[in-house]
């Protein structure tokens, strides 16, 4: 049976929040404070949040930036998964990915198809893995970021979560970064 292991230490992780939305401000951003009070929760801090323009520049350089910090094991971003034209998070994220995370869009559909039926297929949320960081592209309402957060990433980012969870292969994320060439 999948669950907690009590006998395992919790292991916190960094974890940065990112809104992409044209009209949201810290102060009125609920997807944003859903994911950061949710991680907060669960004994992980929240090492940087944002709020960027729906702009694929924008977002691709400030998940790179992210990437590239020794000081963030994880990135969440919320918004700009849907269809319509300033919709780019998947454009801006995915060709940032070295390895992506099939599955996670495949589970997110089946927790979310109970509560908003067959509304669910106008997401886009996607996932993979850059730089040994794991990145979570989520859509921008509340409900979606409480289903992403309480039905997958509280379990896989959590050490102690069995048979196996994302925190126990970070050490091996950049193998092939440190692989010398022979």
């Amino acid at each position: 049976m999948p669950g907690i292991n009590e006998e395992l230490e919790f292991v916190p992780l960094r974890i940065a929040v990112m809104t992409v939305s044209d009209t949201r401000s810290i102060e009125d951003d609920r997807s944003g404070n859903v994911l950061a009070g949710r991680l907060e929760d669960a004994g992980h801090s929240l090492a940087a949040r944002t709020i960027v323009k729906d702009d694929v520049e924008t977002i691709r350089a400030q998940v790179q930036d992210w990437i590239g910090d020794d000081a963030i094991d994880v990135v969440l971003t919320t918004g700009g998964t849907g269809f319509t034209g300033r919709d780019v998070t998947p454009e801006a994220v995915e060709p940032l990915f070295e390895k992506r995370m099939e599955g996670f869009s495949t589970l997110f559909h089946m927790i979310s198809f109970p509560k908003i039926g067959t509304s669910t297929i106008q997401s886009r949320a996607t996932a993979g893995v850059a730089g040994a960081t794991y990145i979570f592209c989520v859509p921008g309402s509340p409900g979606a970021c409480k289903d992403a957060w309480d039905g997958i990433l509280v379990h896989q980012l959590d050490y102690r979560y069995r048979p196996c969870n994302f925190v126990e292969i970070m050490p091996r994320l950049d193998e092939h970064l440190r692989r010398t060439k022979s």
